[in-house]
């Protein structure tokens, strides 16, 4: 009779593992890149001397920021340099001479967090997060919440990469972290 016993909570500490999903090398390695524009991340565009091009611009979900006098500029996966460039071969293009454009983020896009957290949802990121501050943020953990590890999903390149990482791993805007259900 304990000899079944222990079989089967071996088996079920077996099966518990089986559900690992180890993230790929890109997963991280992203990490280390520019960041990529994308939909819903909010956008200061600096033209110097024109305070009616100087303004925050949201990344709509076609991917394309609205720019007065040039129009749609595609934003979705450029960096702050390629849409500073972008923008300003459009202003040179017969509007300014030489236009001096920068770009940078006023506003991420938010972050997903759900499963055995208190206040599932969406919440703005915070350069620098890592998964256990958007655990905090969504209220904590709930009573039967796994407390070490989290399933990450983001994409990278177009695709939809899900690994399990460690609490204290980076996390990125537009990441949907899913706190997973503790078996004992």
């Amino acid at each position: 009779m304990v000899r079944t016993l222990c079989v089967m909570v071996i088996a079920a500490c077996l099966s518990a593992c089986a559900g690992y999903v180890q993230p790929p090398p890109a997963f991280h390695e992203i990490l280390n890149q520019p960041y990529h524009f994308d939909s819903g991340d909010k956008l200061r565009v600096t033209v110097y001397d024109q305070p009616n091009l100087t303004q925050i611009y949201l990344v709509d979900q076609a991917g394309y920021i609205s720019v007065p006098l040039i129009g749609q500029v595609a934003a979705r996966g450029a960096t702050e340099q390629v849409l500073a460039q972008r923008i300003r071969e459009k202003l040179e293009a017969g509007f300014l001479k030489r236009p001096d454009v920068s770009v940078d983020v006023d506003t991420y896009r938010p972050f997903f967090i759900m499963g055995e957290v208190k206040n599932a949802g969406q919440y703005p990121f915070v350069a620098g997060m890592t998964a256990q501050n958007a655990i905090a943020i969504a209220g904590g953990y709930s009573a039967r919440a796994e407390m070490q590890m989290v399933d990450i999903t983001r994409q990278i390149n177009g695709q939809v990469v899900s690994g399990r990482v460690p609490i204290t791993d980076p996390i990125r805007p537009g990441d949907t972290i899913y706190i997973r259900e503790r078996y004992f």
